[in-house]
């Protein structure tokens, strides 16, 4: 197997990357950042920034993609579970596209750590998006038992902890 992890942020990714570790210990394990949803800009980069120290803390490639894309979300006009299934959409579909262009067998996300979440949502999309792409989504992506665990390990390393989703509507509460 070698897998790709979507990685959302370096929080979230610390106990994911652990779990998947100890679970595959063998297996080839690389990290993928790829947000477009981010807003502001410099939240983006904040975000890439600390997703880059957290792969290095536990040595795994970090992969980044490049598509800021601020007038998708902006002008989307959908609330609530809709806009979060776009989202999903997006970065699972993509994540899905680069596993297959690149070799990789099986895709995650560290999304699936946070209690914050739509799981049933994300599930159905990542699956969706790995259908589409031939590759498979990890079985046994459920990881909220570490939130804490991880969000504890960011703390210990001073990775920058941000309060909301990334999209410029949970940024201004809607």
């Amino acid at each position: 197997m070698k897998l790709l992890l979507h990685i959302c942020c370096g929080p979230c990714s610390l106990y994911v990357i652990d779990a998947l570790k100890a679970r595959y210990p063998k297996e080839e394990i690389a990290g993928y950042f790829y947000n477009p949803n981010i807003h502001p800009y410099d939240e983006l980069i904040r975000r890439e920034v600390n997703a880059v120290k957290a792969c290095s803390h536990k040595q795994i490639p970090l992969i980044t993609a490049e598509d800021y894309d601020l007038a998708s979300w902006k002008c989307f006009p959908d609330e609530g579970i809709k806009r979060c299934v776009m989202c999903y959409q997006r970065r699972f579909s993509q994540t899905a596209r680069y596993a297959a262009e690149h070799g990789y067998s099986h895709f995650t996300s560290t999304l699936f750590v946070s209690p914050y979440q739509n799981h049933e949502a994300m599930r159905r999309e990542a699956e969706t998006a790995a259908q589409e792409y031939g590759v498979a989504f990890l079985e046994n992506s459920d990881f909220r038992e570490g939130f804490r665990e991880g969000q504890n390990q960011a703390r210990l390393l001073g990775l920058y902890r941000q309060k909301y989703c990334g999209c410029i509507k949970s940024l201004k509460g809607e």
